[in-house]
Order: C-alpha cells, then structure tokens, then sequence
C-alpha cells in the first residue's frame, strides 16, 4: 500500500474516532500534604475535549488525499 494511502486512512479513522468520542479524559495524582512521614494524595480527573470540527477536517483531509492519490495513478 502507498504512503499517501495509507496516510488518508489513518485521517479518516482519526477524524470516526474524533467524532464518536468527542475528547478524551484522563487522571494524575497530585500531592495534597506532604509533613514528615505523611504523605496524602488526591486523584484529579482532567478532560482535553475535541470540537467535532476537528473531527470532520480530518475525515475530509484523508478523503481528499485519497481522490488526488487515486487520480495520479
């Protein structure tokens, strides 16, 4: 399979992901107290959101380097 082809996919399966999922959340662990011996920690859950725009330029991008793809060959 060529680069470019191969590249366009990918976009495309980024951009279904980007849409159906719409962000993606993930937690970190930070130090409350931290006395002598003691230590206490708090788990935080932070969330990064994708705007579904983002999914649809990448699904258009990847369709439109597959149609030039196509065309050269």
């Amino acid at each position: 399979m060529r680069p470019n082809a191969m590249l366009a996919i990918l976009l495309i399966a980024a951009g279904v992901v980007a849409l159906a999922y719409q962000g993606f959340t993930y937690t970190t662990r930070e130090k409350v107290v931290d006395i002598g011996s003691v230590h206490v920690t708090a788990e935080k859950t932070k969330s990064v959101p994708l705007p579904p725009l983002l999914g649809a330029f990448a699904i258009l991008g990847g369709v439109i380097l597959l149609a030039v793809g196509t065309r050269k060959s």
